[in-house]
């Protein structure tokens, strides 16, 4: 059953991130390729960070939304493949902004996650 669920999440995470990028469509540059990682980033630290605001939810559900749905909706492989487009269609420099600008929010995005985290988890602890 694990492996089924694992499955199905995994087919929303790539159907959510298809869906992503028919919506934003800003050529030449992969806006939505940027976008899907940055909210991919931070949510997988947001949630690896909470495990105690997300107390409730048994590991193995927490291991199926970072694995299987945020694991689908964020790929390293085509981060870098249209880097290379990129380059090889003589947007060196645009390139350059690309790899620079995931990279930079990308590490953002899971600073701005540890953060929401933590302050969520203190601020509930006080309650």
């Amino acid at each position: 059953m694990s492996y089924l669920l694992l499955i199905l999440f995994g087919m929303l995470g790539a159907l959510t991130r298809y869906a992503l990028e028919c919506i934003i469509q800003v050529p030449p540059f992969p806006f939505a390729t940027l976008l899907i990682n940055v909210i991919g980033c931070f949510l997988i630290t947001f949630i690896a960070q909470s495990s105690r605001f997300f107390r409730n939810l048994p590991d193995s559900w927490r291991s199926l939304i970072t694995t299987g749905f945020i694991g689908s909706f964020t790929t390293l492989s085509s981060f870098l493949l249209e880097v290379i487009k990129l380059v090889h269609s003589g947007h060196i420099l645009l390139a350059a902004l690309y790899f620079s600008a995931t990279i930079i929010s990308g590490l953002a995005a899971c600073w701005l996650g540890y953060l929401v985290s933590h302050s969520t988890l203190h601020s509930e602890e006080g309650a």
